[in-house]
């Protein structure tokens, strides 16, 4: 004989049962761009039975934008990686990953972290996991031919890899909120992810970092923790998901489930990095010794008040970790007495965000961070594409104005001050995208996720959990949401501790 059924589980089978939401019928953009189409879709389409399941979709979407990208690296592929610096930036196709192939060891079949470098840079200056990748990526790179042939098939084969990658995150988006799987469209359209995926090794943590917040989405916390640990092996960004979950779980009482999560990061970020630590130490820590060491630089504000204040700001680290800090305890306090509990995609946007204003550089590919928690925070194409709008602006002028500082008496690029704009617009349309989602946060009948009756379809065990600390009125005070379709918001009943 079956025993009782939980609350929750009666829940998830309820959420499970409704119908996916169609963009096209919630949001005016995605309805004008279906057109195309032919139209949004209607009551009677048939949505199941076909081969093209939205996470199919998703992904082939995904794919083509990579290759797209891959296709506006072809000038620098072809010639202008090895012709001179300003080349490959005229035609804004720059790449880390073939010249780190030759002046970080790998073409020389140098052991990253264990075999010290020639040049300025002593040891390779990327954390554990991403070494790992990098090097099974020469492993796979033709030992034979020109160094500019062995170049080329090293990008190559590292875009087969961080295609992979593309895979797995269109995938976890497009699972993490059931109900709304065409929300991924987001991340798998967006133009900086086409013109970013191959200048570096970013997809590699987005990649398991999403694959983690699936796994929270499912209430197997253990592995979300082991999939983070993962990540922050890879890039350090991913553990500030454990400092959002801290303050989520504080609110809803879900001690348990943090533990859980925080137990699973350490043993995996141990697993990968500890060999290293124990044989390598001098290798291990030039990581975390040049962040700590780098001076200001491209694309952050202590650049652009240095460049217009003629102050060289000798004191950013002081200045970076303090501005991060003060916006942390700011979004805590908003998760604190926000009149519902945050949602887990919201906060981490807002973290991840914060983290990179405050940074002491901002490097094109930073954006990629952002895309996959933007589609499930804010899956508004409006927003997303403002948002989207001003980061095509900034990975142009980069570009240009590295152009301008390498031709010499030619002048030809973006000047120092239309770098400057560049800088602005990415600042002012990050900032454009964490106020529309703290509007969400502070106005909950605002949230497009939360207008069917849904709580936190990414939260898992915070997913409809009560609340037992909140530090305002405003949030102990019950309140409803009103839903466009008519239906009533009651959050905070299903899931007991």
């Amino acid at each position: 004989m079956s025993g009782p059924v939980r609350q929750d589980e009666r829940m998830t089978k309820v959420h499970e049962d409704r119908p996916p939401v169609l963009p096209t019928q919630q949001d005016e953009v995605a309805a004008a761009g279906s057109e195309f189409l032919g139209g949004p879709m209607g009551r009677y389409a048939r949505l199941g039975g076909h081969w093209l399941t939205p996470v199919r979709v998703v992904v082939l979407v995904a794919l083509g934008m990579f290759a797209l990208g891959m296709v506006q690296k072809l000038p620098c592929y072809d010639w202008a990686w090895f012709r001179g610096a300003d080349s490959q930036y005229t035609h804004a196709c720059y790449s880390d990953i073939p010249h780190l192939f030759s002046v970080r060891g790998f073409a020389d079949g140098l052991t990253p972290y264990f075999d010290r470098l020639p040049g300025d840079m002593e040891y390779l200056e990327y954390p554990v996991l991403t070494g790992l990748f990098m090097e099974v990526a020469s492993w796979l790179t033709p030992g034979s031919g020109s160094m500019q042939h062995r170049e080329q098939m090293y990008w190559m084969v590292n875009a087969g890899m961080l295609m992979a990658c593309t895979a797995v995150i269109a995938v976890c988006v497009v699972r993490t909120h059931r109900r709304r799987p065409w929300d991924a469209l987001l991340f798998a359209l967006a133009p900086a992810f086409a013109l970013t995926a191959t200048i570096n090794w970013d997809l590699l943590a987005i990649a398991l970092t999403a694959a983690g917040m699936l796994m929270w989405s499912r209430g197997r916390t253990l592995l979300f923790g082991v999939f983070i640990g993962l990540a922050t092996a890879a890039k350090l960004y991913p553990v500030l998901l454990l400092g959002v979950l801290f303050v989520l779980c504080w609110r809803a009482g879900k001690w348990r489930a943090f533990g859980s999560a925080v137990l699973g990061a350490a043993v995996s970020w141990l697993v990968v990095n500890l060999p290293v630590m124990i044989y390598a130490w001098d290798g291990w820590k030039k990581f975390y010794t040049f962040s700590q060491e780098r001076p200001i630089d491209f694309g952050s504000v202590w650049l652009l008040i240095s460049q217009r204040s003629g102050n060289p700001l000798q004191d950013a680290n002081t200045y970076a970790t303090g501005l991060t800090l003060l916006l942390c305890a700011g979004i805590g306090l908003l998760t604190l007495t926000a009149p519902r509990r945050p949602r887990f995609a919201q906060l981490a946007l807002l973290v991840v965000a914060a983290f990179i204003l405050a940074n002491k550089v901002y490097s094109p590919q930073y954006v990629l961070w952002l895309i996959p928690l933007a589609a499930l925070a804010r899956p508004r194409w409006r927003d997303f594409l403002i948002w989207q709008a001003g980061e095509v602006v900034y990975f142009l002028g980069i570009w240009f104005y590295l152009a301008y500082t390498t031709s010499g008496d030619k002048h030809q690029g973006l000047p120092v001050e239309g770098y400057q704009l560049a800088i602005a617009a990415h600042l002012l349309a990050t900032l454009y995208l964490c106020a529309v989602v703290v509007r969400d946060v502070l106005l909950p009948e605002r949230d497009v996720v939360r207008r069917d009756g849904s709580d936190d379809p990414s939260g898992g065990v915070l997913d409809g959990a009560e609340d037992v600390f909140v530090l305002s009125d405003a949030a102990r005070a019950p309140q409803d949401a009103a839903p466009s379709e008519g239906q009533r918001v009651e959050w905070g009943t299903a899931h007991g501790d």
